[in-house]
């Protein structure tokens, strides 16, 4: 699956998108980042991507036309390997809906689209930019940040665990949290008892059913606490089943 970030710090996305499980990805040819710098097409000699915003108001606003430029000069670059791709392209904004499990889910499962991330700054973007790039917002969270590099990292690097083969056994994105609206159930590994803590019985027992059975428990109960709005919509899917009645035995006939 392909990646592109448009940027003003590509460095910095370069630096943490090139370690872990992203980075060794990158390596195996599983995914593509890219980073674009936006300020390599600014048009003056100052090669400013910003300026005043018009109505007046505090900070300065990116103008459109750099943004625009470096976008056309991204999607020739993915159709010069897709002819036909149309990529998604999402503005880090926190005017957007959340980011979520089931985004991350959606863009993965549309992994022959390219991903295109703009990263916003200063005061954000010249509205119009949106229009131009067909653009969908999402915010990773209810809070303001400097830059959408942060959040770009965050898309990517959740996006990218989904896809076969990015994290060697495909079963490890199924057990973790948000996976059907569960929280993950509690983990452990060795040595057995550690300062009188002692891993629980039933994870030594051997037997797979029964662990299933007490992870899925620790799972909902967890979810139940934390997490009441995941809990509900687990519980949508998921109703519990109503008790088996108990037949009544008929009168022996005289």
């Amino acid at each position: 699956m392909e990646f592109h970030i448009m940027t003003l710090f590509p460095d910095m996305m370069d630096t943490v998108l090139g370690e872990s499980i992203t980075g060794r990805a990158q390596k195996s040819g599983r995914i593509l980042v890219k980073s674009w710098n936006i300020r390599d097409y600014s048009q003056n000699s100052s090669r400013h991507v910003d300026d005043y915003i018009y109505g007046g108001g505090p900070g300065m606003l990116m103008q459109c036309e750099p943004i625009d430029l470096c976008f056309q000069a991204v999607l020739t670059d993915i159709r010069s390997r897709m002819p036909d791709a149309c990529p998604r392209v999402i503005y880090l904004s926190p005017k957007g809906p959340t980011f979520s499990q089931k985004k991350a889910e959606t863009y993965a499962g549309e992994s022959d689209r390219p991903l295109v991330l703009l990263c916003g700054h200063y005061e954000g973007i010249d509205e119009r930019v949106l229009t131009l790039l067909d653009a969908e917002e999402i915010s990773i969270g209810d809070y303001v940040l400097t830059g959408g590099e942060l959040g770009a990292a965050i898309i990517v690097d959740a996006v990218s665990r989904l896809l076969p083969g990015v994290l060697g056994d495909d079963d490890s994105a199924v057990y973790e949290s948000f996976h059907e609206n569960l929280l993950e159930c509690p983990q452990y590994t060795r040595p057995e008892v550690y300062k009188d803590l002692a891993v629980p019985e039933i994870l030594l027992s051997g037997n797979h059913a029964k662990i299933a059975a007490w992870r899925l428990e620790q799972a909902e109960k967890l979810t139940e606490e934390r997490r009441p709005d995941l809990y509900k919509a687990y519980r949508e899917e998921h109703p519990v089943p109503e008790p088996k009645k108990k037949r009544r035995k008929s009168a022996p006939s005289a």
